[in-house]
């Protein structure tokens, strides 16, 4: 890995970028204008330790994920966090660079008192899944989820 590889919070002045970088997670994703993409964001800001997560080489955006902190009425009042949209660029991949990421993510959630990160993931790739693992998430729960249908509002 890079000694150049760093980590920052992203701040709407990276929306342009990260929006290019989502294409290697979702390559099919609906397209959307940037001002759409600064609205979300400002409202995704109202969320105490909240963050999207970059890292970079120099300039050049590689990585990102997005960690969520919820609120919790159990467990003493301890939040807990989701990760969500963890990509890196393909070019990029099998360098260490997401893991980095994740653990500064895990440090961060751990700093706002979370008992637990979640993570979910749709792939079944072997590599994938070895990569999270390598990263210190487990594989202890059975995960659910409901989707929208197409159409419906």
């Amino acid at each position: 890995m890079s000694s150049a590889f760093t980590i920052r919070e992203a701040s709407k002045d990276d929306l342009g970028r990260l929006l290019e970088l989502y294409r290697h997670l979702t390559p099919n994703n609906i397209p959307f204008s940037l001002v759409v993409a600064e609205n979300i964001f400002s409202r995704f800001q109202q969320y105490e330790g909240s963050s999207i997560f970059l890292g970079e080489i120099g300039n050049e955006l590689v990585s990102s994920c997005t960690l969520v902190i919820i609120p919790n009425l159990t467990r003493g009042g301890t939040p807990y966090a989701l990760v969500e949209n963890v990509v890196t660029h393909a070019d990029h991949r099998c360098q260490g660079y997401g893991k980095s990421l994740l653990n500064a993510v895990t440090e961060h959630a751990w700093g706002f008192d979370c008992y637990k990160i979640m993570l979910l993931t749709g792939s079944k790739e072997t590599a994938t899944l070895a990569f999270y693992e390598r990263a210190g998430f487990k594989q202890s729960k059975t995960g659910f989820q409901k989707r929208r249908t197409v159409g419906r509002k």
